[in-house]
């Protein structure tokens, strides 16, 4: 496993040259289908803006299938849709086949959407490993450690033998849908994007190899046969420097 650290001065450049980088990769994918798992949150949203306006019209849309990491389970017209906010900023400024969009249906029964996901993607992706292989995808992190919808009390489902799983948020009880961590370590490319000040301490634990980094999810991202690419604004990478860096990268393989 390779790993890449970026560090930019705020968001919205991180937006824009992350939004570079996935052109690249899909552009150099020589598969007719690019595989790629999105996440919610104020980053990604950032991200689609970038997307609609930069490349609405040179991006191959027909190649990119869109996935998603996890979905609270409200409707898509709920503003708390991951997928409402992403129609919201690209899908409705983009020109993509509806069969390329493939959403978790939050409306429906947490545990009997969780089945009927795992079952499109199963059916939909190449296996590697004995798991679905993304070709890309894309995580947040919250000021708690968490990725996609795997908190630091549900630790069980980086291990879990399914594909999808049913989350409960520890605060609010709201029921959700995320990818595990088997099929999240199985893809090519994993992608955390991280701003705000209010992540710096979490990443600093991860970087730096603290003990307390074990009770974090996102300290469990380590693809197995892919690369691990971090993407920061400075407010968040304030407490990184290379020697912890260094440090990481030699425990990576």
């Amino acid at each position: 496993m390779a790993q890449n650290l970026h560090i930019f001065k705020n968001p919205l450049e991180l937006a824009t040259q992350f939004a570079g980088h996935l052109m690249n990769w899909i552009g150099n994918h020589t598969g007719n289908v690019f595989n790629l798992a999105i996440s919610g949150g104020k980053t990604p949203d950032l991200l689609f803006s970038v997307l609609a306006e930069k490349y609405a019209d040179s991006a191959p849309w027909q190649k990119i299938h869109f996935w998603w990491v996890d979905e609270r389970m409200v409707a898509p017209d709920h503003p708390e849709s991951n997928f409402g906010v992403a129609r919201k900023l690209l899908f409705s400024q983009i020109s993509i086949p509806e069969e390329n969009i493939h959403r978790i249906k939050g409306e429906n029964v947490p545990e009997t959407e969780a089945l009927s996901y795992s079952a499109q993607i199963r059916e939909s992706l190449i296996s590697r490993n004995g798991w679905p292989a993304f070709n890309l995808i894309l995580l947040g992190m919250g000021d708690d450690g968490h990725t996609a919808s795997i908190f630091p009390n549900q630790m069980e489902l980086l291990q879990s033998e399914r594909i999808c799983e049913v989350a409960t948020h520890p605060s609010t009880g709201q029921k959700r849908i995320t990818l595990t961590g088997n099929v999240i370590n199985n893809a090519g490319q994993v992608c955390f994007l991280v701003t705000g000040t209010n992540k710096a301490n979490r990443l600093t634990e991860i970087f730096t190899r603290q003990e307390t980094a074990k009770l974090l999810p996102a300290s469990h991202i380590l693809p197995r046969n892919g690369n691990l690419n971090w993407y920061m604004d400075k407010s968040a990478a304030q407490f990184i420097n290379s020697e912890s860096w260094r440090d990481l990268e030699s425990h990576s393989d």
